[in-house]
């Protein structure tokens, strides 16, 4: 009869092992950091600063500084559970940001796409291309 062995006695079976983990012991690897740029990055506290700044920033007219803190904050976007203040600020942003987009795209696509055939004789008052002669700009005498 053979005996049994423990996790401990299990020979290492490859250059890649699949060590088991004790459940009590954290390592960096599967720690959650709330930036990307993981333990070299901000602490808690920080991160929650940063992102309500980003948030609110992105109101007055620099909704880029919401797709940064998506990206920078991606750690959070996906372990929510893990981060539920500053989760708050980067889903916000998220959604801030794709409405920011949208009217973008729509706008420019409007533009480029319909032109003079979509908006008619408005058309002249609204494209910049004929501003110079408008305002007698074109002339050096």
């Amino acid at each position: 009869m053979e005996a049994s062995h423990t996790d401990a006695e299990i020979p290492n079976p490859g250059p890649n092992p699949s060590p088991r983990r004790n459940p009590n012991s954290i390592s960096l690897s599967s720690a959650v950091w709330p930036t990307i740029d993981g333990p070299l990055g901000l602490s808690e506290e920080e991160s929650l600063s940063y992102a309500s700044r980003f948030y609110k920033f992105g109101f007055a007219l620099l909704p880029w500084l919401w797709a940064v803190n998506c990206f920078y904050f991606w750690p959070v976007l996906c372990h929510r559970r893990s981060f539920p203040r500053i989760h708050y600020y980067v889903v916000r942003s998220a959604i801030g940001f794709t409405v920011f987009t949208a009217l973008l795209s729509s706008w420019a696509l409007t533009f480029a796409i319909g032109g003079e055939h979509l908006l008619g004789p408005v058309w002249d008052q609204l494209v910049m291309y004929n501003l110079a002669d408008r305002l007698g700009l074109t002339s050096w005498s």
